[in-house]
Formats: structure tokens, sequence, C-alpha cells
């Protein structure tokens, strides 16, 4: 079995893990940008399982695995929607700080300190499989997105976004991100890790899913603000991809 946990990567993540919900700290980024990723992952699920977000609970019968879930900044949005929710992460000390919040907030989600290889060696399988921002940070994103490929049932839904790699994403992502405005700790991003959409969709593909979809998360820095961009993808930037066969 392929391991892509990358040990230096996970460190990085496990420095800051308790400050997963402060929407002031290391994961400001992630708290302005999560309304945006939100819409984008309601919108595919709604449309992929023809379910209405304005009923109760409309993921109700769902089986979502957040895989990289960090605190759980979606997973208990998830579990709002009626979804059955798994939250993984390879950086141990997040899975605590996860399971304490979901306590507070009275929702049952099944965090667990494990890897994609390890859920997909066990034959979990899952209708949706929630896949942000982790790819670039990998060992292999090839056998990553493949482990991630055999957790979904036939006709699930994948939706993974990442950092597009050239000179404004390095500008943005890592220079405006980490040195200037100080959002992220120096070292979060390794631009050469960054992976076009081509390169995505390609990957995608290989690993035995069908792209269906994808889009630009764009900062508006006068309006402070991040919207969903059916051109832009030039920084921030999210995929929908299915895999074949009929659900079971």
């Amino acid at each position: 079995m392929s391991i892509t946990v990358d040990a230096g990567e996970i460190a990085k993540f496990e420095a800051m893990a308790a400050e997963w919900w402060d929407p002031n700290g290391k994961f400001k980024p992630l708290h302005m940008l999560n309304p945006c990723r939100l819409d984008y992952i309601t919108s595919q699920i709604a449309g992929e399982f023809d379910r209405d977000l304005g009923s109760e609970a409309p993921f109700a019968g769902l089986r979502i695995l957040d895989i990289g879930c960090g605190g759980g900044l979606l997973c208990e949005p998830m579990a709002r929607l009626g979804a059955t929710v798994v939250g993984a992460d390879a950086a141990e000390r997040n899975i605590p700080v996860a399971r304490v919040h979901a306590e507070q907030s009275g929702l049952e989600i099944d965090y667990r300190f494990t890897t994609a290889e390890a859920m997909a060696a066990e034959g979990e399988q899952f209708d949706i499989v929630l896949n942000m921002e982790v790819v670039e940070h990998v060992a292999d994103p090839l056998a990553y997105l493949t482990a991630c490929q055999e957790l979904l049932r036939p006709g699930g839904l994948q939706i993974c976004s990442t950092i597009n790699r050239n000179p404004k994403s390095f500008a943005m992502a890592i220079v405006g991100a980490e040195y200037v405005m100080r959002w992220l700790p120096k070292g979060t991003h390794e631009w050469s890790k960054f992976i076009t959409p081509d390169e995505l969709f390609e990957l995608i593909t290989q690993s035995g899913l069908t792209p269906v979809d994808r889009k630009g998360f764009v900062f508006n820095p006068i309006s402070w603000s991040w919207s969903i961009s059916a051109r832009d993808l030039s920084v921030n930037y999210v995929t929908a991809s299915t895999k074949p066969g009929a659900p079971s």
C-alpha cells in the first residue's frame, strides 16, 4: 500500500491544531473562504444527488468523507445538513480539537486519525469525498487521488480544491498570505507542489474519476470577500468529478 503522507507537512498543521476554530487565528484564510467553499460543495452535491437545499436535512442518507478535515470546518456544516460524516486527518492533534468542537456544537461526527490509503484498504465507501486543500500537501498526488477514488461508491462525487502554480499564485498564496498579510505561518505552502487545473484534471482522470466541473475561488481585496468564478482559476480553484457506474 502506498503511503502519500508527507511528515513535514503534517508537522506544520499539528503545530497549528488548537487554532482551528479561531476566526482571527492562523486559519483565518479558511474561515474567510469557507462560505464560498460551502456554496460550491452544497450546490454540486444537490445537483448530483437531486437534493433540495431548501428542505430539512437535504443530505440525509448520504455518507460524506472529509479527508484532511482539520478542525472540522466542513464536517460540521455537512452534519447540520443531515449527512453521515466521517472526518479523517493524518495530523493526530487535529482530531481531539475537532471532536471537542463537534460535541460542544451538539453534532455527531466520526473523526479519525487515519489516511485515505488506510481507509481504502479497509474497504470504506462513501457517496461523497471532500478533498479540500490537501492534494498540494501530499508526497504523491496520483497515489493519493487514486485512494480517494477507491473510497467512492460507483456514481459518487469528489470535490477537490487546491492552488494553481504560476507567478500570480506565488505572489498571492505565498508572498501575500504568508509574508505580507501573515495569514499563515511562513513555509505553510511550497510553490513547487502547487498543481495547475489541467494537471489536476489529468491526475483525476488517471485516478479513475471523470472530471465534470471546475471553478475559481477569487479574493477581492476591496470588498475583502471571496466569490466563485467560472473563468478565473489563476490562484485558488475547485473541481468536481464523478466515479463511473450507477449508485449501488
